[in-house]
């Protein structure tokens, strides 16, 4: 694994935390609620191949940061950890690892709000080759992602007429994977490298009943990215109307239709004599400066849809669509239910054409800004489900949601633009000492890319199930434990690259003495492929942690 002078991580965690400590002046007359704990960290790991009676040890130095900050103007929730790994031999390689989430949303003015997000965490690079579920020793098919967005949100009136306006910034970093596990000879893909992207969005409307018995909103968006890889380029215009006629106190029925231009091109590769594509050092094609931009994909035209919106309480909405959009019929919805305080749901439906940047961003934006930190070593923090935190304060607000899921971002990473369909359900909930949740869904992306960009994904579709439970209790107020299990599959949809199923599970009990912590962590993992040899492998720790 690289490791960059100045880690990507490290700088977007340190402005973050600079943002905590300044809050604005004007929350200082308001009950304030903040907690910033920097932490170091050392810890001896043991890891073993249960098939093949393989045992390798190292140790670890981590730092990091948790804080957060609620006041009535703002809300941030920082979880950061640098990991330095030393192994006795060079049977484990001395990795650096980055793992971190930051939300934050603050109101700058009447109607002026400043949000944002940043994340960091190691994922599944090819969605052919191996499925680590824990992070423990030596690892194959993973890459270190990086990503952060931030922008402005205003909303307000003139007269009867609401008017809303948005804009974000979005910057990916993925560094390339060492050895990925897909068999020798098999066809090479794109090796994603950095993205970034522009978003606005504005609209205008009237509330059912204030001018006409429908309620009426107009909306323009326009978006703009570019990815490193192939010199890659998104570019999305989209214009709409939508009208609401309530039905009944609860119900209301929705339209609405418009016109979208999407188009998404890139170049082709440089080959060599042979015809052969030509890579760099870290695997990435090398673009060909004489190649022209082709379309890798394009819509262009009109667009409808129609459903339903139910709010049965100020707890529960319910809203689902179906219409016609990138050339056939598509399907959106989402549905959230507050039981109380402690009990939150939330499940999403999703139809997109989207990139890995876009996705990414879009991803961290729908996650909480109160969440649960999970202090689980060997799990891969926060590229799974992320849980929102119930019993917070605040979690009654949209900041405060029950959770999301990014298994459908990352089951694997190509620079390549795709269709993303798909459903993530998540429930959160705290009953006194004890917090779960429990995540999971179906995600299916159909990719696009012009011939030629070597080998040709274009048309491939590939799948990916998952499912994630967690629970945290305290046993007094000086310890408790944790745990997590999960499962997954994963079809590439590429010939004779059979599926991939992984399983695990995870464990942590923690006593604190004062400003010292101890820990003990254990864990398994199982990883079966046809044509490969299954594996089966078991994981410990023992660390101890200061906390300043």
């Amino acid at each position: 694994m690289t490791r960059p002078i100045a880690s990507v991580s490290t700088v977007l965690g340190a402005g973050l935390i600079a943002l905590l400590v300044a809050v604005p002046a004007h929350a200082q007359d308001q009950k304030r609620r903040k907690s910033i704990s920097p932490f170091i960290e050392i810890g001896q790991v043991v890891t073993a191949d249960l098939k093949n009676n393989d045992v390798l040890t190292y140790s670890t130095v981590a730092a990091g940061v948790s804080a957060s900050v609620e006041t009535k103007r703002a809300q941030v929730q920082v979880s950061y950890r640098y990991e330095r790994r030393f192994s006795y031999s060079k049977r484990v390689g001395d990795d650096d690892v980055h793992s971190g989430l930051a939300r934050a949303s603050f109101i700058v003015a009447p109607g002026l709000t400043l949000e944002g997000g940043a994340i960091a965490t190691r994922v599944r690079s090819d969605i052919r080759g191996a499925a680590p579920g824990t992070l423990a020793g030596n690892v194959d098919n993973i890459s270190q992602v990086y990503s952060v967005y931030a922008g402005p949100n205003f909303a307000s009136h003139v007269g009867p007429v609401g008017v809303a306006a948005s804009y974000r910034y979005g910057f990916t970093k993925v560094e390339a994977p060492g050895v990925t596990g897909v068999p020798a000879g098999s066809p090479r893909l794109d090796a994603f490298d950095t993205s970034q992207s522009h978003v606005f969005n504005a609209s205008a409307g009237v509330k059912a009943g204030t001018i006409l018995p429908v309620g009426v909103n107009v909306s323009v968006g326009y978006e703009r990215g570019t990815a490193g890889q192939l010199d890659q380029k998104f570019e999305s215009k989209v214009a709409r109307v939508d009208l609401v006629l309530p039905v009944a106190p609860t119900l209301a029925l929705t339209a609405g239709a418009g016109y979208e231009k999407i188009t998404v091109s890139q170049k082709d590769p440089l080959r060599d004599g042979n015809g052969v594509p030509v890579t760099d050092a870290r695997g990435r094609f090398v673009t060909d400066p004489t190649s022209p931009q082709r379309i890798a994909y394009q819509t262009d035209g009109i667009i409808y849809d129609a459903g339903v919106i139910w709010r049965p309480s100020s707890r529960t909405t319910l809203q689902a669509r179906a219409g016609r959009r990138y050339g056939g019929t598509t399907y959106s919805g989402s549905f959230s239910y507050a039981a109380s305080r402690a009990l939150g749901i939330q499940v999403g439906v999703y139809d997109s054409v989207d990139t890995f940047g876009r996705q990414l961003r879009n991803g961290i934006a729908n996650l909480p800004t109160s969440f649960i930190e999970q202090r689980d070593t060997f799990g891969q923090q926060f590229s799974g489900c992320t849980f929102g935190n119930p019993g917070a304060p605040g979690a009654g607000s949209a900041g405060g949601s029950a959770g999301g899921c990014l298994n459908g971002v990352f089951q694997s990473i190509s620079t390549a633009a795709y269709r993303a369909r798909g459903i993530d359900a998540v429930i959160a909930a705290k009953r006194g000492a004890v917090s779960f949740g429990v995540g999971g869904g179906y995600a299916t992306r159909r990719f696009s890319a012009p011939v030629g960009t070597g080998f040709n994904i274009n048309g491939v579709t590939d799948d990916s199930y998952y499912a994630q439970a967690f629970a945290a209790a305290a046993i007094d107020s000086n310890s408790g434990v944790n745990g997590n299990v999960f499962a997954n599959y994963y079809d590439s949809g590429i010939a004779s690259a059979p599926g991939v199923f992984s399983t695990g599970a995870t464990g942590l009990y923690y006593r604190n003495f004062g400003r010292i912590s101890t820990t003990a962590s254990a864990g398994i993992y199982s990883f079966s492929q046809k044509g490969t040899d299954d594996q089966l492998s078991a994981q410990g720790q023992v660390g101890v942690r200061y906390q300043f």
